[in-house]
């Protein structure tokens, strides 16, 4: 399809990046909520580990019935549906209690995020010149409005109630739906040639589950309980969502930097330092200094997350890269889902400590399959 001096401009990548921001309210704040005020929603901490994961869950075998969806009907329609239906679903979190109907909007927000992730990325690697940049700043805008929630919903959660700050967080989030009305209709649509429901990974896909597995799976969800230890459950929803802020924060600092950096340097190696920070972020929470390890952790974590798309996108054709980012965002998927899951069976018999220890030894092998793969194409 033809594009447009209109699409190739930064604008529609930093609108589509905006109703994902607006969008992640209701998501990011659950993890910080919900791990200790499991009773108040009616779930055990087991449910609580099922919870964190069906939205990653669902994701794995969504991105490509997704991509082959957004052919049809385009991105900016995509983003549309999208939007609608993640205010539901956070909007949900506060309205209701019990199991069923909370993993109803896990779920559906799993489709939401997959669908918007993608809607991003049609955009932002759209001129493939300037992909490490123009997804550094997409990354830059996501995280504005989880930031913000992160920093300020725990005080909301403990002023007027821990699922009563979900409602008020829903209504907010139906801002991203005349955000998506602005954006342009055209733009590169996804075309998949064949949609493979769990695609083979390769060693980067691999390096990408570990990622997912240990930052956005384990230390997310067990970085409240670990604060909850050693203070009450009020300090521990302050200071993991200061945390898990921090994370988001420093993403949407660090992404503008770090995708410019990619651009001119390359991505390999900076890939490679964002990963062994990480690594010794996870031996520092090990040995119990909670705030040090968490800060390099997410500060780790956020380089990867600027980096990675703009590494596939220039290492692939312009046919193959939105694909390509796909199936590293399913595996990366796979991991954050199995995280929250394992986390939750073992928390129970297992020190936290050794828990953080077998993440940082998982993140060291992530190293060498980051620095093995030398070309990845789909």
């Amino acid at each position: 399809m033809k594009t447009t001096q209109k699409s190739r401009s930064v604008g529609p990548t930093l609108l589509s990046a905006a109703v994902l921001s607006l969008a992640l309210l209701g998501d990011v704040l659950i993890y910080v909520i919900l791990p200790v005020n499991a009773e108040l929603f009616g779930v055990t901490i087991f449910w609580v580990g099922v919870l964190l994961a069906a939205n990653r869950l669902i994701r794995i075998f969504a991105y490509g019935a997704i991509a082959a969806f957004a052919e049809r009907i385009g991105p900016r329609n995509l983003a549309i549906i999208s939007a609608i239906a993640a205010s539901l679903s956070t909007l949900a979190y506060g309205l209701t209690t019990g199991w069923p109907i909370l993993l109803i909007a896990r779920i559906t927000w799993g489709l939401c995020f997959a669908s918007l992730t993608l809607v991003v990325f049609a955009y932002a690697v759209e001129d493939r010149s300037k992909a490490g940049t123009r997804v550094g700043f997409s990354r830059s805008v996501q995280q504005i409005c989880p930031s913000a929630v992160l920093l300020l919903g725990p005080l909301g959660a403990i002023a007027i109630g821990p699922t009563e700050i979900f409602i008020i967080l829903g209504l907010i989030s139906t801002v991203a739906i005349p955000v998506a009305l602005l954006l342009p209709k055209e733009g590169r649509k996804p075309k998949p040639k064949k949609t493979q429901w769990l695609p083979t990974p390769n060693r980067f896909d691999w390096f990408m589950f570990i990622a997912g597995f240990t930052v956005d799976g384990v230390f997310a969800m067990a970085i409240t309980l670990s604060i909850a230890e050693v203070s009450s459950i009020n300090s521990a929803m302050i200071a993991g969502g200061v945390i898990l802020g921090i994370r988001r924060g420093s993403e949407a600092l660090l992404a503008p930097l770090g995708g410019f950096l990619g651009d001119k340097y390359g991505t390999n190696l900076l890939l490679f330092w964002s990963t062994l920070i990480t690594a010794v972020g996870f031996a520092f929470l090990a040995y119990g200094f909670l705030y040090v390890g968490g800060l390099l952790a997410v500060l780790g974590r956020s380089f990867i997350a600027a980096l990675w798309p703009a590494e596939i996108a220039l290492r692939n054709t312009e046919e193959t890269a939105l694909r390509r980012i796909a199936i590293g965002q399913t595996w990366r998927d796979i991991g954050a889902a199995g995280g929250p899951l394992i986390a939750g069976s073992l928390i129970a018999t297992v020190s936290l400590d050794l828990i953080y220890w077998s993440m940082s030894l998982l993140v060291v092998s992530g190293l060498w399959l980051q620095r093995r793969q030398t070309k990845w194409v789909a």
